[in-house]
C-alpha cells in the first residue's frame, strides 16, 4: 500500500539555491517545476552537472552526445527560468564517491555561495524497496551532501583557494524514497513537462513510444500532490546541515 503520511511544505524564506545532480535529465524527472517556481518568485538557482551524460545514447558516440546533451540541458534549464548551468565533465557512468569528487563539489558551493543545495536521491532505490537507483546517482548525491559540510571548513580543501562557506542550511534530495517534504508546482507543472521535453535527443534514444514525459511527471506529481494537498507536488528529502 502507497504511503499517504502528508507532506510537510519546504521552506520558501531563501534566496539562492544550487543544484547539483549526475547527468542532464536529472533535474527534469522531477524537479523542475519546482525550480520553475523558484525562479518565478525572483529566486536564483544554478545548475552544475557532475558529468555530460555523453554515455547516455547507445546510438551515438560520447564526444557528439556531450555536445548534444550540453546544449539540450541549456534549454532545458531556460524553460524554468535558470540561465547558469555548469558541467564539470567527470565521466558519466563510472562516478565514484570519495575525495576527487567531495572537493569538485565543494569548489562549486564555495563559488555560488547558496542557502539551499538540492540534489537527486542517493538511497539504494527509488521506492524503498526493489526499484535500484544508478550509481552516479548515489555517488553524486552523497558526495554533494558530504561537499556542503566541506564547505563550510576553510582546513578542507584550502588548495582550491575559496573562501569558505558555511551558510547552506539544507540538501534537498528530489525523489527520494524517504522524503517528508514537498512543494505545490501545480502553477509550474506545464513547465517542468518543457523542461524534460527539451531532452529530445536523449528522450529519443530511449526508443519510439518508450517514454510519455507528460505521463511520467503527471504520476509522480499528483501521488506527491494527494500528500501534500495540492493538485501536483515534487517530493524531497531533507537534510539539515550539522558542519561539525
Amino acid at each position: 500500500m502507497s504511503d499517504l503520511t502528508p507532506y510537510t511544505s519546504l521552506p520558501e524564506d531563501w534566496e539562492r539555491a544550487l543544484a547539483v545532480v549526475a547527468h542532464p535529465d536529472d533535474l527534469e524527472f522531477g524537479s523542475a517545476a519546482a525550480v520553475a517556481r523558484w525562479t518565478d518568485q525572483g529566486k536564483e538557482v544554478v545548475y552544475c552537472l557532475v558529468t555530460s551524460g555523453e554515455a547516455g545514447i547507445d546510438g551515438l558516440a560520447p564526444d557528439e552526445t556531450t555536445v548534444v546533451r550540453e546544449a539540450e540541458q541549456r534549454a532545458s534549464a531556460g524553460a524554468v527560468g535558470v540561465s547558469k548551468v555548469e558541467f564539470l565533465g567527470l565521466p558519466d557512468g563510472i562516478l565514484e564517491y570519495g575525495v576527487a569528487l567531495r572537493r569538485a563539489i565543494t569548489a562549486v558551493v564555495r563559488t555560488h555561495r547558496p542557502d539551499i543545495v538540492i540534489t537527486n536521491n542517493f538511497r539504494e532505490t527509488w521506492d524503498g524497496a526493489e526499484a535500484l537507483n544508478q550509481a552516479d546517482h548515489i555517488a553524486t548525491g552523497r558526495a554533494t551532501l558530504d561537499a556542503v559540510r566541506d564547505a563550510g571548513n576553510r582546513w578542507i580543501f584550502p588548495e582550491l583557494g575559496l573562501e569558505p562557506w558555511n551558510k547552506v542550511r539544507q540538501v534537498w534530495a528530489a525523489g527520494s524514497p524517504d522524503g517528508k517534504h514537498a512543494v505545490d508546482i501545480t502553477g509550474t507543472f506545464d513547465r517542468g513537462i518543457q523542461s524534460l521535453e527539451a531532452h529530445e535527443a536523449y528522450l529519443r534514444g530511449l526508443g519510439e513510444g518508450a517514454f510519455d514525459p507528460e505521463e511520467f511527471l503527471e504520476g509522480i506529481g499528483r501521488a506527491a500532490g494527494t500528500r501534500l494537498g495540492t493538485r501536483y507536488a515534487a517530493p524531497f528529502e531533507v537534510f539539515t546541515i550539522n558542519l561539525f
